[in-house]
């Protein structure tokens, strides 16, 4: 963050839990700004009992490595992702996730994720680990989202746009960012009247409804 020169302001604060685990979910807008900068908010409220739920591209980066559980299951982490998983929700860590699983993108103009995957449900629920929002606010430049739409419309699947994220981080910086912490979701909520799927879309939904109460 300070060879970045990159600042967070820090909007419900209050909202912070005191007691138990937590699973703690935000849109991606960046894909690596926004990362590096809720884990530095969290681990310094924390003391640094915080675990990132990641695509396992991110051990790569060997400093931040240690407070990653990489979730590709594509990669040569797939026989063991479902350990990994269950191991990082049953340990005595907070856990931080983009459960788009990419940053965003823009579509008619809007830039917002894509769908949530369910998973933080499922697990949070099983570990019984309040669910807490948050909106980052933030945005990468024209010219990544142009290429992803160009790429899409062209068909080709491979995430082209994802080798641009590490200069994006750059363009990123010298500049103040908003994060707004929604309050807790006890992870009772989560029942039968939704599918784990429904109840993702409903938290992602909370977390954009965020933006509009900081904005008012």
């Amino acid at each position: 963050m300070d060879f970045l020169d990159a600042k967070v302001d820090v909007k419900g604060a209050e909202n912070f839990p005191k007691d138990g685990l937590c699973t703690f979910v935000s849109n991606h807008p960046l894909g690596g700004l926004d990362g590096v900068a809720v884990g530095y908010v969290l681990g310094k409220h924390y003391n640094g009992k915080i675990k990132y739920l990641v695509n396992d591209l991110l051990m790569n980066l060997h400093n931040l490595a240690p407070l990653c559980i990489p979730v590709n299951k594509t990669g040569s982490q797939a026989r063991n992702f479902p350990a990994m998983v269950e191991a990082g929700f049953r340990s005595d860590n907070h856990l931080i996730m983009f459960p788009a699983g990419i940053c965003s993108r823009r579509q008619n103009g809007v830039i917002k994720d894509l769908e949530w995957k369910k998973a933080f449900i499922v697990k949070s629920v099983q570990t019984q680990r309040d669910v807490v929002p948050m909106y980052f606010e933030g945005q990468n430049s024209d010219f990544f989202y142009n290429l992803a739409n160009i790429r899409k419309k062209l068909g080709i699947k491979a995430n082209i746009e994802m080798l641009y994220l590490a200069n994006e981080m750059f363009k990123n910086r010298h500049k103040t960012f908003t994060l707004t912490i929604g309050k807790p979701i006890s992870w009772q909520t989560f029942d039968d009247s939704k599918s784990p799927a429904e109840w993702a879309d409903f938290v992602r939904e909370m977390v954009y409804k965020l933006k509009i109460q900081k904005d008012k």
